[in-house]
């Protein structure tokens, strides 16, 4: 009687930047969850692994979905093509980021615009392409995934940082103005996983130290365990929750003194 349903069966999600790493880590996961799942990108054949391991881990669909997340037309075409295969999506997951690792005096006006792109304006343009449909279907969940590096300052570097934490405020924004619709959007900010991403800093003997002294847990995250809460906040178990960003940090985000 108290136990929600976890379940994603007969759910439909996007999610982007699906290639590689979280997103398709993710993507595994929603399917494993439950859901026929489209996978955005640029690069197809990444795509195409993450669909061989959909079908290999799952008995769920998935369809490839090669695009340019900044660019409209192009994330207007892919959503087109998933709604003709599946339907209104019930999840989408924004994923898709970069990050060029530059000091606040070196950063340019290309790097600042490319990750500013990438990592904000994207999950803007397919949260309004998935609330389209989602407005007139009963309602959805959007997922942004976030950073700690939005909620604290990090080495990061400015750009990253600034976009991470814009993207937390924009998830408080749209659930405001989305609650009316069913539309329910929250967040997760990861630290650090093992990812194309991360793997040259991970590299690093002192800088992996450093970041296990600042995680009480003392490791870095293992893709499941970022997996479990994206399918808790696309479930119906967090029905009463909106506006919300998760931090899943080994408890880095609240190391005092």
């Amino acid at each position: 009687m108290y136990l929600p349903t976890f379940s994603l069966s007969n759910k439909k999600a996007i999610i982007t930047g699906a290639g590689k790493g979280i997103g398709q880590a993710l993507a595994i996961g929603l399917a494993q969850a439950g859901a026929d799942v489209g996978l955005i990108s640029r690069t197809g054949s990444d795509l195409e692994l993450t669909k061989q391991l959909i079908e290999k881990h799952s008995s769920r669909q998935a369809i490839c979905l090669v695009a340019d997340v900044t660019d409209r037309q192009q994330m207007k075409e892919a959503f087109e093509r998933f709604e003709l295969s599946f339907g209104i999506p019930d999840i989408l997951v924004n994923n898709a980021g970069m990050n060029i690792r530059s000091r606040a005096l070196d950063v340019t006006d290309m790097e600042w615009d490319m990750i500013v792109k990438t990592n904000l304006h994207s999950a803007l343009i397919a949260s309004q392409l998935a609330a389209e449909g989602m407005k007139n279907n009963g309602g959805g969940r959007i997922i942004n995934i976030a950073s700690v590096a939005g909620h604290l300052a990090m080495r990061t570097g400015v750009a990253y940082g600034a976009t991470k934490a814009a993207l937390i405020q924009m998830t408080k924004i749209l659930a405001l103005e989305w609650a009316d619709y069913g539309i329910q959007v929250n967040g997760v900010g990861p630290w650090y996983f093992r990812t194309p991403l991360t793997e040259s800093v991970l590299a690093d003997e002192q800088y992996m130290q450093d970041i296990l002294n600042r995680t009480p847990l003392k490791r870095i995250g293992a893709m499941e365990e970022l997996v479990g809460p994206v399918v808790f906040l696309s479930s119906d178990a967090a029905g009463y929750m909106t506006g919300q960003t998760l931090m899943v940090d080994g408890g880095m985000s609240i190391f005092g003194f």
